[in-house]
């Protein structure tokens, strides 16, 4: 790999293009604030106070499923830790009802 990089001409590891580590994108990481966080995520169940865990409610429990079925975790979804847990067993029990699908099969 090395006489490659070599023979080319570059033995940097951006490709040659010259950049610098920190021209990604024309910020500096202390604008940006660290490492690109965006917005917090609040809780919808906390925010919205008439709205509960249901797992009769497929409509409300597929925002925290994935297209292959997977529970959404926590830091994606915003949801508090009690809330989580809620959602986690609401999914597990509509899945035992056959509600919604344990995983989906593509072909």
């Amino acid at each position: 790999m090395a006489e490659r990089n070599a023979e080319a001409g570059r033995g940097d590891r951006d490709g040659g293009r010259g950049r610098s580590a920190s021209a990604g994108n024309g910020l500096d990481e202390e604008k940006r604030g660290g490492r690109g966080f965006g917005r917090k995520k609040v809780c919808r169940f906390c925010v919205e106070k008439n709205a509960k865990v249901d797992f009769k409610d497929q409509a409300t429990l597929k925002y925290f499923v994935t297209e292959r079925g997977k529970i959404i975790p926590r830091r994606i979804s915003g949801n508090c830790a009690r809330h989580q847990r809620q959602v986690a067993v609401a999914v597990k029990r509509a899945r035992g009802l056959a509600l919604i699908p344990y995983v989906v099969i593509s072909g």
